[in-house]
């Protein structure tokens, strides 16, 4: 798989939903993680990334800008979608943060975690469960993606795919999104991940959250998050941009 722009590719479909993209900065010094949430109906653009302390650990959250707007569901847009078990940095679109998070605490897998969820309940698009898993120890960076999703639209079969990628190249990364497009029903995401250029060092995590922010759809962009961690230390900077302010 030839290697593509990061700004470009996330910036090439008007409407990719929900993004995940995981790699190792260009200095080989920083995990890269970054997720971004869009949206299209009011509900979906009522969104924040907000940052809390749960019994000492950070958790980021997706929360709503209105609470008077909320309709329906809300656990489908409201979540914690990022959460630290150790060395390790788990992000997803959706609730199975926490169903990731639980069952690595009692030992399973990262694949092994999602074998009990499926897509959404949101028929008829069926919207992709993206997941990923950032594990920086002993200096160096492995890191997977995962996607659930209908077997094209049928609601009976659940395809569970996972991704792993056990010595990353430095200025290079994998992007997964839910929608391959526009479409009614929308299409789910198929194929491996993309492999992107990830055209960051040390220092650059504003000057890269930014650009990435920028090359997203102006009128369905929502909130975006990204953090750099650094391998030798697992110390780790972050930033978060939201649409509503």
């Amino acid at each position: 798989m030839s290697k593509v722009d990061l700004f470009n590719e996330a910036g090439s479909v008007s409407y990719p939903g929900r993004g995940i993209v995981a790699g190792l900065s260009a200095d080989g010094k920083f995990a890269v993680s970054a997720y971004w949430t869009m949206g299209r109906s009011a509900g979906s653009r009522n969104r924040i990334f907000v940052v809390e302390d749960e019994n000492g650990s950070e958790v980021v959250r997706t929360k709503a800008f209105d609470p008077s707007l909320i309709a329906g569901d809300p656990s489908l847009i409201i979540y914690a979608a990022v959460r630290q078990l150790g060395n390790k940095t788990i992000v997803t679109n959706g609730d199975q943060t926490d169903t990731i998070f639980d069952g690595m605490k009692k030992g399973l897998s990262f694949e092994q975690s999602l074998l009990s969820r499926k897509y959404e309940h949101d028929a008829p698009n069926y919207t992709p469960r993206i997941s990923s898993l950032l594990d920086v120890e002993g200096g160096k960076l492995r890191y997977a993606l995962s996607i659930l999703k209908s077997d094209e639209g049928n609601p009976d079969c659940t395809l569970r795919q996972t991704f792993d990628y056990d010595n990353p190249a430095a200025g290079e990364g994998r992007y997964i999104h839910t929608y391959q497009g526009d479409g009614n029903p929308l299409p789910s995401f198929s194929g491996e991940p993309v492999k992107v250029s990830i055209d960051a060092k040390g220092g650059d995590l504003n000057a890269f959250a930014d650009k990435l922010w920028a090359s997203l759809n102006e009128d369905n962009k929502v909130s975006l998050f990204v953090r750099f961690i650094e391998i030798a230390t697992g110390k780790y900077e972050e930033k978060i941009i939201n649409k509503n302010k």
